[in-house]
């Protein structure tokens, strides 16, 4: 990483959730948001999130996400299909079986959507308050 990530971040930001269509729009909000000072970019991935958001266990931070009913429907269950259906590549090296039982408790209307996936990366960062708007 390098040295502007040292610094404190900004004690409130702010998510255009009616700009998220999809995960690789939510991933290019985040990256504006939390990337700025970077010389990369956070990929699409909920483990990246949360190493990232590490940065925050020290000076809190709000983070409001405006219009999080539209981003709530983009991330819904639509689109955390394709993106369990995408990680049955058999080129892949996730555990087919457990992405299968996730479509199934999916498709079942028990499993978990993107969108809440992701509220459960925030909630392990205690520092950021997370405001759905």
């Amino acid at each position: 990483m390098s040295s502007a990530s040292l610094e404190p971040p900004a004690s409130e930001l702010r998510i255009d959730g009616a700009a998220v269509h999809g995960i690789a729009d939510l991933y290019a909000q985040l990256n504006t948001l939390l990337m700025a000072d970077e010389e990369w970019e956070l990929g699409p991935s909920l483990d990246g999130l949360h190493d990232v958001l590490h940065r925050f266990d020290r000076e809190p931070v709000t983070l409001v996400w405006e219009d999080s009913a539209h981003s709530r429907a983009a991330l819904g269950v639509d689109e955390t299909r394709r993106w369990l259906q995408a990680k049955l590549d058999p080129t892949g090296r996730f555990d087919r079986a457990r992405i299968r039982a996730d479509l199934e408790a999916l498709e079942s209307g028990t499993g978990t959507t993107y969108f809440e996936l992701v509220l459960e990366v925030f909630a392990e960062h205690p520092a950021i308050a997370l405001e759905l708007r």
